[in-house]
């Protein structure tokens, strides 16, 4: 049911990442999509039943440790355990690759979030995120 989602399935993965409220008006969501299917160092993987993609999980390798974004589930099927299954996926990625660790970035606010990624052992790290937007 998990398999690596392709350029036909980015409309769809988009739709779902929008319904989730994953997407920001500063990201474009398609050109994230592009760019991972078109690296070798990332996937988008996909929980798909026919051709209907029901969630999603952006993997990469950075070359020191593995990043995971765009973690989504369609409502109709939260809490089923599907969230479950795209970061054992993404861990698998990973470890096939042989990432160190896996990391992802929560907003401190999303605290259905966290708590969900706490159920499955993940814990916060103690390190700060800085940024800068590149494309302004």
């Amino acid at each position: 049911m998990i398999r690596t989602l392709t350029g036909r399935d980015r409309e769809q993965a988009v739709a779902l990442w929008e319904a989730t409220g994953l997407t920001r008006p500063w990201n474009d969501p398609r050109a994230d999509f592009q760019r991972a299917i078109d690296s070798p160092a990332s996937a988008v993987l996909g929980w798909c039943e026919d051709e209907a993609v029901l969630g999603t999980a952006m993997v990469g390798d950075d070359g020191h440790r593995g990043w995971v974004y765009y973690v989504a589930v369609a409502p109709s099927r939260q809490g089923q355990g599907l969230g479950r299954v795209l970061m054992e996926a993404c861990e698998e990625w990973l470890r096939q690759r042989g990432a160190p660790k896996i990391q992802f970035m929560v907003r401190t606010s999303n605290e259905a979030v966290v708590a969900f990624y706490a159920r499955l052992g993940y814990e916060a790290q103690d390190c700060l995120v800085l940024g800068r937007r590149l494309d302004a």
